[in-house]
């Protein structure tokens, strides 16, 4: 089997690693917390860092009226299919297709890719400035307007007493190593279709 279409095979298939492991992690530090406390986003459900931390973060969330982290939301049953579908069919393009396609599986896996997190995005932003305005609690910001606490997309920040750092986790960079591996996929499989390429090498 040639190089190239056993990267485009191995490749999509590294992205069954989301059913086994985490996808991104949302932790919280505060003085009032020696053990941080974290949560694990997987792509068909949210799981804690250690034990009890989503209910804790659900009841402290509740003094400033954010919502409840729900067991479930639709992106659940979506995501996970969307997986299998790309995966067969990037495996079923590494047996049968060729370099073109192995460019529009890396393309389109790019933008479900960006759709995906462009979603996380707006679930954070409704999670951090839907509040409820009866909440215990209530902050402002310098000019007035309601503080929100959505937390980073990527990254650290501060909220209040706290700091939130998101990031990704071993799901997200087996899912971007496949992705990767498919791209190199395409190059290996001109080099190899380009007889004064492989002369040369």
């Amino acid at each position: 089997m040639k190089k190239s279409k056993l990267l485009m095979i191995v490749g999509p298939l590294l992205m069954l690693g989301l059913f086994a492991f985490p996808l991104w992690n949302i932790t919280l530090e505060a003085p009032q917390y020696p053990i941080p406390l974290g949560m694990n986003i997987h792509i068909n459900k949210f799981s804690d860092v250690h034990e009890f931390d989503i209910k804790n973060i659900n009841l402290m969330n509740h003094y400033v009226g954010m919502k409840y982290i729900p067991e479930t939301i639709p992106e659940f049953k979506i995501f996970p299919v969307v997986i299998l579908i790309m995966t067969a069919l990037g495996v079923l393009i590494g047996i049968k297709g060729n370099k073109k396609w192995y460019l529009v599986w890396f393309i389109l896996m790019s933008v479900l890719g960006a759709a995906g997190i462009y979603d996380f995005y707006l679930w954070e932003y409704d999670y951090g400035h839907n509040l409820d305005p009866k909440a215990i609690m209530s902050f402002k910001n310098p000019d007035g307007s309601p503080m929100g606490f959505q937390p980073p997309l990527l990254g650290t920040k501060h909220i209040l007493n706290f700091v939130a750092h998101s990031y990704p986790r071993v799901g997200a960079y087996m899912m971007f190593a496949g992705m990767l591996l498919t791209l190199i996929a395409y190059f290996v499989a001109r080099k190899e279709e380009n007889p004064v390429a492989r002369s040369k090498s």
